[in-house]
C-alpha cells in the first residue's frame, strides 16, 4: 500500500496533467536541479517540473496517441493510421531522428506509407 501524498499546492494541482501528458515528473522545491522549470507562486518556489530525457520520447508520444485512439497502432484503421501520424507531426515527433522509421514499423507500415500520410498533411 503506496502513502497518500500530502497536499499539493493549487498551482501543482493544476501542472500535474499538463506535466503527465509529456512524461514530466513533478517534483518538491528542495529537490529541484538548475534544469527544472520553477513553478512560482506569489515569489515563492512551490515545486518544480523535471522534463523526460529525450531518450525515449518517441515511445511516449506513441503510447499517448494509441491511449487517444483506443487502440495499438497496428490494429488501427488507415483512416485512424492517418490521425496517428497527423497525432505525432502536431508533436513534434518528426523532429526526431528516425521517427518515419520508427513510426512505420510500431504502425506495420512502410516508411513510404508514413511518408505519403506526412505529404497530404502538409499539402
Amino acid at each position: 500500500m503506496t502513502a497518500p501524498r500530502p497536499a499539493e499546492h493549487p498551482l501543482v494541482r493544476a501542472v500535474r496533467p499538463v506535466a503527465d501528458a509529456v512524461g514530466a515528473t513533478i517534483v518538491p522545491p528542495d529537490a529541484r536541479e538548475r534544469s527544472d522549470v520553477e513553478l512560482v507562486w506569489e515569489g515563492e518556489v512551490v515545486g518544480a517540473v523535471r522534463l523526460p530525457p529525450l531518450h525515449g520520447a518517441l515511445d511516449r508520444l506513441i503510447d499517448a496517441v494509441e491511449t487517444e485512439l483506443g487502440g495499438r497502432l497496428p490494429s488501427l484503421s488507415r483512416h485512424d493510421k492517418q490521425r496517428a501520424v497527423r497525432m505525432l507531426d502536431e508533436r513534434g515527433a518528426f523532429t526526431l531522428r528516425r521517427a518515419v522509421e520508427d513510426v512505420a514499423d510500431a504502425m506495420g507500415v512502410s516508411r513510404i506509407t508514413v511518408y505519403n500520410y506526412l505529404n497530404a498533411i502538409h499539402r
